[in-house]
């Protein structure tokens, strides 16, 4: 598929792609007489993982550790995921106290002060 394909596919504009490529995180396979850009399936998984990843929380670099792991690169990066690991438990933590929060408002409406702002704070 052309960059264009791949862009709409992966729900990302052509300039992240090119972005993604010369990081090294997505090759096209093939360019033609003119010079287009070809991607395979694989340059969509790819591109869906680094976009869902960095959704969840994960750096670019992070992500490229991870991609580089994958691939077969002999890299530790203990200290990274134990970094990430309580990240993602303080972030559980805190969405635990804006669930609750919101339940409260649903249950009670505000009161004197917002229990949202409370759980934020």
């Amino acid at each position: 598929m052309r960059i264009s394909e791949l862009a709409r596919a992966a729900g990302v504009g052509i300039s992240t792609v090119r972005f993604y490529e010369r990081r090294g995180l997505v090759t096209p396979t093939a360019r033609t007489h003119g010079g287009y850009r070809h991607y395979d399936r694989e340059a969509l998984r790819r591109l869906k993982f680094i976009r869902r990843a960095q959704r969840l929380g994960f750096t670019l670099a992070e992500v490229e550790q991870i991609l580089a792991v994958s691939g077969g690169a002999d890299e530790d990066f203990g200290d990274v995921i134990t970094e990430k690991v309580a990240e993602i438990e303080q972030r559980l933590r805190d969405l635990d106290r804006v669930r609750l929060a919101l339940l409260e408002v649903a249950a009670n409406g505000v009161q004197e002060q917002c229990p949202i702002i409370a759980a934020l704070d």
